[in-house]
């Protein structure tokens, strides 16, 4: 079994763009096995990213029914 190493990119339709240097080594409708490697966040990113909804969440409790007037303006 031979393995390639490679970034590659998920699409909006959700499918994996593999690169054409790749694809030219696969015959067509060959079989392959798929192992997908995810980076994950950092804690500093996921800290910001959890004060950035802390944020988002305090800020839309002062907003009120009434302030939906301001909207149309």
């Amino acid at each position: 079994m031979k393995a390639y190493e490679f970034p590659a990119n998920i699409t909006d339709e959700g499918k994996i763009e593999l690169p054409d240097v790749i694809l030219q080594k696969l015959a067509n409708n060959q079989q392959v096995k798929v192992i997908l490697l995810v980076t994950e966040p950092t804690e500093a990113e996921q800290e910001e990213a959890a004060w950035h909804r802390l944020a988002a969440e305090q800020l839309l409790k002062g907003y009120s029914e009434d302030d939906a007037i301001y909207d149309t303006i």
